[in-house]
This record gives C-alpha cells, structure tokens and sequence, in this order.
C-alpha cells in the first residue's frame, strides 16, 4: 500500500519559504554564525555576524566555498560580537554554501549556510488566480462563463432525463 502526503497549500509554502529566507542561518545570541540576508543572489552583499567570539573580539572568515575569499571581521561598534562583509561574485551558481569564521583569540571555528539563489526572493512571482481549463469552472473569475457551464449541464440533464422517461414508456428511443 502506498503512503501519500498530503499537499501543502500554496499560502502555507509561501509562509514558509518567508520564514526560512529572511531568518539568519544561525543565532548570533546562541554564539553562532548569522550571515544577513540568508539568502542571495549573484553579486549581492552578506553581512556576516557572530557573538562567539567574545565581546571586542575580532576574527577571519573564509567564503572561499562560493568564491568570495577570506573575510576580516572586526569588533562590532553597535554591540558584543564581530562583524564584516563580502560579495557573492556575480558567477556563482546556485546552492547551498557554509561560510565559516575563526575567531582570532580563542581559534574557536563556528559556520553557517548561505543560500545562492537565481531569483532574489522580494522579486519572486507567486501565482495567482484560477487555471485557464475550459469552461465550468465553478468558481472561476468569468460569470458568463460559469453560467455557460451550468446551462449545458442542464440541458444535458433534461435531455437525459427525458430520453430515460421515454424508454421506461415504450415509446422507443
């Protein structure tokens, strides 16, 4: 016997796909990575955070795995932790990258997933409305439409009926 999932809704993967692009990769409170935006696409700048390295403390990243070279994180002016930047080259392709950075006193190595996409995701489409399949669409966006469908099924129901009265008469068909 098989086993069927049942399907997301179209809102409830849109929600989803939200939440998991616009969330860091790694909490900074929980001493780890959090690379802003998560997800990026060619050309496009990361912000790289971590509190892990204590507060003042300084670091070196490597986002050598999508093409970018070391990073110097410097100690963050606005709170505890390190921070620093670097490009994405507009020739990397898609996937999923881990960035890692060592801080520079303690040699602790904390690393965390970026995400390299083709669409960047306030531009993403998502689709909207009913699908183009023919008349009968009960609730589609044309009345005169569905109002067609409707008739024809009627008259398709008459006519059934009728041929079905006849027959049960003996009047032949």
């Amino acid at each position: 016997m098989r086993r069927i999932a049942p399907p997301l809704t179209g809102t409830a993967l849109a929600v989803a796909a939200a939440a998991l692009t616009a969330a860091p990769a790694y909490g900074a409170s929980a001493g780890g990575l959090e690379l802003s935006p998560a997800s990026v696409v060619p050309g496009g700048q990361v912000t790289v955070r971590t509190a892990a390295c204590g507060d003042g403390g300084s670091a070196t990243g490597d986002a050598g795995a999508v093409g970018a070279g070391s990073i110097g994180l410097a100690p963050d002016a606005h709170g505890p932790g390190a921070t620093g930047r670097f490009r994405v080259p507009p020739s990397a392709q898609p996937g999923t990258y881990e960035i890692t950075v060592t801080c520079a006193g303690s040699g602790r190595r904390i690393t965390g997933d970026l995400v390299v996409t083709l669409t960047p995701v306030r531009g993403q489409v998502h689709p909207r409305g009913s699908v183009k399949t023919g008349v009968g669409g009960a609730l589609g966006p044309d009345p005169v439409q569905t109002a067609a469908g409707v008739a024809a099924l009627a008259v398709a129901a008459a006519g059934g009926t009728w041929l079905l009265h006849r027959r049960a008469r003996g009047d032949g068909i």
